[in-house]
């Protein structure tokens, strides 16, 4: 095809806008492999992308959309030939790299990972970076020696989707999992996931102790600010935190006491420019250790237009789970 259908985000004086348009596949970026993309997802990244409530954006015109799962069409890279079925997350895609929100893309070879046999193109993006990332928190938990004996695991943006793939992802492998959310009325949803206890957030919130009483052996934040120092402070001796987000700031309101008194650590998760070691290992225990009748249940399908609105309510805090975005 000359022309593909790709949500373009574009610059002016007035901010940025994102549209709809067709686009010409000679104005693709240079890559090694091409890939023609079956399905996408909206993390909390493209929300802020296509609402332009960040500067997620390097280049324009940009096409929006971190993360993809799909076919490759043709490659001169020596690990991938047509038909091949892979997904790509992060590596500056949709920020400096054209992204998944269009029906083709073409990339760096050495971005892309193989879709394990047993997780449809779908589900790999009802996982997405979100999903992903909660693995990889996940991982970093395990590294640290937290075990199911250790004590429970406070999720914190439950409802989000991260923290909804993280507690499916804790509670499958025997885990206690306290859930944190706003919205209290998801309490049901959070059960159903997998969730012990639902804490009010309001107790993360504002200003709190150096330390204060310990209740929980670990934890999964993705909103940063007062909720993860509160929850530094209440790890228990010899505990850890999993940080992957933002959504509460990028400030850090707290002490060193947890870590200093408690020798509580603090794991920084990033997704976008993870080893592709890691990467692998993530969507291997993923393909093993997450409950697809669970990912079903916190996924909606949405399409290219219904992609503003989507990116509105996820900024807004409005998501539930996550969306999958079918491409074409």
């Amino acid at each position: 095809m000359a022309t593909f259908k790709a949500m373009v985000i574009d610059k002016s004086e007035s901010g940025t806008q994102a549209a709809l348009k067709d686009f010409d596949e000679a104005n693709l970026m240079d890559g090694d492999v091409t890939v023609r993309i079956d399905y996408s997802t909206v993390n909390y990244k493209d929300g802020l992308a296509l609402t332009g409530k960040a500067p997620v954006v390097r280049r324009f015109p940009m096409i929006a959309g971190i993360d993809f799962a799909g076919t490759v069409e043709s490659s001169s890279h020596p690990d991938w030939k047509a038909g091949d079925k892979v997904v790509l997350n992060g590596w500056g895609l949709g920020e400096t790299h054209l992204g998944a929100y269009a029906e083709k893309a073409r990339v760096n070879g050495d971005w892309l990972v193989r879709r394990p046999d047993g997780i449809g193109a779908r589900d790999a993006m009802a996982i997405g970076t979100a999903g992903y990332t909660a693995m990889l928190c996940v991982m970093a938990l395990e590294r640290h020696g937290l075990t199911p004996q250790s004590g429970p695991i406070v999720v914190t943006g439950a409802a989000g989707g991260v923290g909804s793939v993280a507690i499916a992802i804790l509670a499958k492998l025997g885990f206690q999992v306290i859930a944190v959310t706003g919205r209290t009325g998801e309490a049901d949803y959070l059960k159903g996931l997998g969730a012990t206890d639902i804490l009010d957030r309001k107790e993360l919130a504002g200003p709190g102790k150096p330390l204060a009483k310990e209740r929980w052996a670990g934890g999964v934040d993705a909103v940063g600010s007062t909720t993860l120092a509160n929850m530094l402070s209440m790890t228990r001796y010899g505990g850890a935190v999993a940080a992957c987000g933002l959504a509460g700031g990028m400030d850090l309101p707290g002490s060193v006491a947890p870590f200093i008194l408690r020798g509580v650590c603090l794991y920084g998760i990033d997704s976008v420019m993870c080893p592709i070691g890691k990467r692998r290992e993530a969507w291997k225990r993923l393909e093993k250790d997450l409950d697809l009748q669970k990912l079903a249940a916190m996924t909606t399908e949405i399409g290219l237009t219904d992609l503003p609105e989507a990116a509105r309510r996820i900024v807004a805090g409005e998501v539930r789970g996550r969306i999958v975005v079918k491409i074409g």
